[in-house]
């Protein structure tokens, strides 16, 4: 466990994957090689998060945003994306993780949606890690639809204005069913959250690491898992109070 303590590990991390471009501009190389070095790295830390016993593992793939990005980069991308789950179906079946997608299905080319369908299928009867990759994803634009949702089924009469919490809301979420993030890491050294899980990360401890994501190894996220384990989650209350619980 690396000086890890099994107990203290999050159960739901999330990271926002950045630098694959920087990363290969600094080696004079061309985006798409630093994505598919990024691909990679993926692989890696999914398989060390399944290891390690992290139960759900939320990775920011792909923005709405993204959309607005060079069309060739943007097919290339795609095409890396389809490669990538078609090939590691089989793998993380074989590490009995579960493939989830959360974000805008629609607007993902067919080719690229029949792979993430395939791929959730095969592995729908697995009982470990939970692996969600966020696709054509922005959380204002997640937000509207579940407030659009909601308005729907109150015009209907399948739902209540007085029923509508924030554990009903947050059903209407694409992360309906999973849990919050209790630790958020970021490469690159950027630090924003850039539209990602606004609602979700109300209360997850974030953590922005320098390195690009292509040389984010195992190492790196015990650093970042290290640093997670000696924070004090309050959730608005006082120490004293959190020791008393304890």
């Amino acid at each position: 466990m690396h000086g890890l303590i099994p107990d203290k590990l999050p159960r739901h991390l999330a990271i926002i994957m950045d630098g694959n471009g920087r990363w290969a501009q600094e080696r004079m190389l061309t985006r798409i090689i630093g994505h598919q070095k990024g691909v990679e790295t993926v692989r890696v830390i999914v398989e060390e998060c399944s290891r390690l016993g992290i139960g759900y593992l939320t990775l920011f793939a792909f923005s709405a945003e993204n959309w607005l990005r060079p069309k060739t980069e943007v097919k290339a991308l795609m095409a890396l994306l389809k490669k990538y789950i078609a090939s590691e179906a089989a793998r993380m079946d074989a590490n009995n993780i579960r493939f989830n997608v959360i974000g805008n299905r629609d607007e993902l080319p067919p080719d690229v949606n029949k792979a993430v369908q395939g791929a959730i299928d095969r592995t729908s009867g697995n009982t470990g890690m939970i692996l969600t990759l966020a696709l054509s994803y922005g959380a204002r634009q997640e937000i509207m639809t579940a407030a659009a949702r909601i308005a729907s089924d109150i015009a209907s009469g399948v739902l209540k204005a007085d029923e509508v919490n924030e554990t009903a809301f947050s059903s209407y979420l694409f992360t309906g069913g999973l849990p919050d993030p209790d630790f958020l890491i970021r490469t690159s050294g950027e630090m924003r959250i850039s539209n990602f899980l606004l609602w979700q990360l109300a209360y997850t401890e974030l953590y922005f690491s320098a390195v690009n994501w292509p040389e984010f190894t195992p190492q790196e996220l015990y650093r970042a898992l290290s640093d997670y384990q000696a924070r004090e989650r309050r959730f608005g209350r006082t120490s004293d109070q959190i020791n008393t619980r304890s």
